[in-house]
């Protein structure tokens, strides 16, 4: 990237994290000294993750409560043993809040060992990682809405720094799912599970739970339950969830 490209809001989070070449960060000050909106932004990024240390860092050192210790899972990337994969995976350690709201959140729990579990099998994908391609956008949410029986829409993350690289269709353990697949220049690699959801919850809070390298932020939107998944820094992933939330709720 040129350093008198114009700056991408994913850059402003990297500049914010400390992330950016010295060349690079330098230009990005530069801008900053000339456009105080976005210079506002930066400090109300670098505030947040402020507080999200100050109220979070601590839970990492907590022990996993004895419920959630189970005998690991082995994995296989071969999506025909799905179904048994399914039954076996727990999530490990949970770190949960409510962003919105400090209400309880009711969901389902097995949508966060869904969404991680549908993501350790496809991103590795090289050949098939997808069962239909960006390309045909328009197809893939037709179909998925058709079989999920409600609207789906697919988000562009471009500002957040990644492409559509298309979706497929997986089952569920109440119905039918959806996947979308996201890759960034780097070839990391993010996944948006979506399922319909019965639990008559309409509260909109997210909560974080991991398995093993596989972080998840999951809430409940309307008719539909969402989990993005990857294997990225916790405050970034909760930064593509919420520009998911403001683009499906705009």
């Amino acid at each position: 990237m040129k350093n008198d490209a114009p700056m991408t809001e994913a850059e402003l989070h990297a500049y914010v994290d400390g992330q950016l070449d010295d060349v690079r960060r330098t230009a990005i000050e530069a801008y900053l000294a000339t456009d105080p909106a976005a210079a506002e932004r930066a400090r109300a990024y670098a505030r947040q993750n402020e507080q999200l240390h100050a109220l979070f860092d601590g839970t990492l050192d907590e022990p996993v409560p004895k419920t959630l210790r189970l005998p690991p899972v082995r994995r296989t990337p071969n999506p025909l043993r799905y179904a048994a994969l399914l039954a076996a995976m727990v999530v490990g350690g949970v770190i949960g809040w409510a962003l919105h709201n400090e209400a309880p959140l009711t969901i389902t729990p097995d949508l966060p060992q869904q969404a991680a579990l549908a993501h350790s099998v496809y991103a590795p994908e090289v050949q098939h990682p997808v069962e239909v391609s960006a390309r045909e956008e328009a197809h893939l949410v037709s179909w998925l809405s058709k079989r999920l029986g409600a609207p789906v829409h697919a988000p562009q993350l471009s500002d957040a720094g990644y492409e559509l690289m298309g979706g497929r269709l997986l089952p569920g353990t109440s119905g039918p799912a959806a996947q979308f697949m996201y890759q960034d220049v780097r070839g990391n690699r993010l996944t948006l599970y979506v399922r319909t959801t019965t639990d008559g919850n309409r509260e909109t809070a997210f909560r974080y739970a991991k398995e093993d390298k596989v972080g998840v932020f999951y809430w409940v939107d309307g008719p539909f339950g969402y989990a993005l998944s990857g294997e990225i820094e916790r405050l970034q992933l909760l930064r593509v969830a919420e520009s998911i939330y403001r683009e499906l709720n705009p």
